[in-house]
């Protein structure tokens, strides 16, 4: 009788510690992969490419150009990313992993024409 229960003492630390592994390995957030990089550019208010895809699932960093002198906000709600570049630099965006879809991006401060698209496939 007492070999049959230190053997089921020894089998619940087993079971327990492949039950935290488990977890552990489960709840490790997607972010936690490499991230896709993309550089777009900004010229003469406009996005260059307008369109842009990506892997779903798979987080992004998304480098924007700014080759205006004037500043732009790179500004998208679906993504909730919103930054302001000033002109003639540069900056980095980072984007969760997205789902299948399409994500509109705009440049907030000439919406007329930087318009953009962020294809997750």
């Amino acid at each position: 009788m007492l070999h049959a229960l230190s053997t089921l003492r020894m089998l619940g630390s087993v079971t327990a510690l492949a039950l935290v592994a488990a977890v552990t390995t489960l709840a490790t957030p997607a972010s936690a992969a490499n991230p896709t990089e993309i550089t777009i550019e900004i010229k003469d208010h406009k996005f260059s490419p307008a369109e842009i895809k990506v892997p779903a699932d798979t987080p992004i960093k998304l480098t924007v150009k700014n080759n205006d002198a004037s500043a732009e906000e790179f500004e998208s709600h679906p993504l909730g990313v919103e930054k302001v570049i000033a002109g003639n630099s540069a900056a980095t965006v980072r984007i969760r992993a997205l789902g299948k879809g399409s994500y509109k991006f705009i440049g907030e401060y000439h919406e007329a024409t930087a318009k953009g698209t962020l294809v997750a496939e």
